[in-house]
């Protein structure tokens, strides 16, 4: 017996109804679909490859200088970049270290979440640093999808670390700059967006008691001043109107009209991404490769290079398993001679030996096209220097990095020890000038990874930025 398939292709129906055949879509080899070419527009994409404090800004700084546009994807203020131009040190923390550059627009996207109060004082106390941010809001654009830090928030994030400290006897180490609390609003979907507050003030400010209430009903004991940080959120709508943008349709005009450099700066680092971190020691982002994607609006196929940022020995701020960490006089030393102190939290960073491991998941994520290895410098006075290259546990050899941080704190390492150099390396400006142990230690690095080394940092400034080709 025929099936109603083969009854309908004999008869020309279906359900009683003519076939309407279709005619194919006139699509010939030579027609613009099948011959579209790769995106003429990629973005450059510079990500920590540690815990962060790699000096992600001064390479950021770097490539900036020859940028049409620079821009944030994640992350907030918790993040803590360093640029050194003229002598003069700034300090951004949601600014783009790009802004310096006035020929370049920078951009805040949608991956961002952003404290007003905290943006606007970054900006005047850069400005009264120097003259490198003079104009910085005639080039500045923020999505207008990106979410907004609450003074609240920040509040409520001091609180749940002191109830981690009651309640399990350690904390997170958060920056207490609300991050974590504003993400949680977004994932709850009831935070609040750029979007909401230069609109109309009087829905935004009914949607903010609403807020208010709902973390004054979860911790009764917070201090929040409604009335106070409305009417100081209303004089930064004025402020902020000129500067917002339809965040996807300013990337797609980017990526899709005339040649364009575009940089995109990674805050954080790898090993403190949310899915790919050392959970739960870890921001709460994504600050690998994919939070490019999400906190932009760019297609996949516009990411072009991705640069990870490697210091020449590893530091984490807080808590959380360090395996190759120092607490000996060489981390001390490490310490002191790397000003090992947080921009944003003004801790101490920990300290310890170059991790290759760590970096070689880091590769496994992001996918590095090449190493800015940093701070090599402060190795100079060491006679012997090390690298971690394998764990074991349990006398048994780890074949990747452990997602299991218990595991990650029994883990012994295995070194491979390298003879130092002994001697300044600050003034070098090309590898030829760099000490033949100095050249091995870079080479080996390269080998392991099978990542090229594409810059090395032997200082502060934008000259101590050797460029390897």
């Amino acid at each position: 017996m025929a099936s109603n398939s083969d009854m309908a292709n004999a008869n020309g129906r279906e359900n009683g109804e003519p076939v309407v055949k279709r005619p194919r879509e006139n699509v010939t080899p030579e027609s613009p679909l099948r011959s579209q070419k790769e995106p003429a527009n990629k973005v450059t994409v510079v990500l920590g490859a540690q815990w962060g404090d790699e000096g992600k800004g001064k390479v950021v700084d770097l490539l900036a200088m020859d940028a049409d546009i620079v821009c944030r994807c994640q992350g907030g203020n918790n993040a803590g970049h360093t640029v050194v131009v003229d002598s003069v040190e700034y300090d951004f923390h949601l600014l783009p270290s790009g802004v310096l550059n006035k020929k370049a627009t920078s951009f805040i996207g949608n991956g961002v979440v952003i404290h007003l109060p905290g943006l606007f004082a970054e900006a005047q106390s850069n400005l009264k640093k120097g003259k490198g941010l003079q104009g910085w809001e005639d080039r500045l654009k923020i999505s207008d999808r990106a979410h907004i830090v609450f003074n609240f928030h920040q509040a409520v994030d001091g609180i749940q670390e002191q109830q981690r400290q009651q309640q399990e006897g350690k904390n997170l180490g958060t920056t207490k700059k609300g991050i974590g609390p504003a993400y949680s609003s977004k994932a709850a979907r009831n935070g609040l967006r750029v979007c909401d507050l230069v609109s109309d003030f009087k829905v935004f400010e009914d949607k903010f008691r609403m807020l208010a209430e709902h973390f004054l009903a979860m911790y009764p004991n917070l201090n929040v001043d409604i009335e106070g940080e409305l009417k100081q959120l209303k004089g930064y709508a004025e402020r902020l109107r000129p500067l917002v943008t339809d965040g996807v349709y300013f990337m797609h005009k980017a990526l899709t009209g005339p040649s364009k450099k575009i940089l995109v700066e990674g805050a954080n680092a790898a090993l403190l991404d949310i899915d790919f971190g050392t959970y739960p020691f870890v921001t709460s982002s994504n600050c690998t490769v994919g939070g490019v994607c999400t906190g932009l609006g760019v297609p996949p196929s516009h990411v072009g290079r991705v640069y990870g940022v490697v210091k020449a020995y590893t530091t984490r701020v807080g808590v959380g398993a360090f395996p190759t960490e120092q607490d000996n006089e060489t981390g001390a030393l490490l310490q002191t001679r790397g000003h090992e102190v947080g921009v944003t939290t003004g801790r101490k960073r920990r300290c310890g030996w170059l991790d290759l491991i760590l970096v070689r998941y880091a590769h496994m994520v992001n996918g590095f096209s090449a190493i800015a290895l940093t701070k090599l410098d402060i190795l100079d006075t060491l006679e012997e220097i090390k690298v971690g290259v394998a764990y074991n546990v349990d006398g048994e050899p780890l074949p990747s990095f452990p997602a299991n941080m218990d595991v990650l704190t029994r883990v012994t390492v295995e070194y491979k020890t390298f003879p130092g150099w002994c001697r300044s390396t600050e003034a070098a400006r090309s590898f030829a000038e760099l000490p033949s142990q100095a050249q091995d230690y870079i080479r080996f690095i390269e080998d392991f990874l099978q990542v090229p080394v594409k810059w090395v940092g032997v200082g502060k400034s934008r000259e101590s930025m050797i460029k390897l080709y």
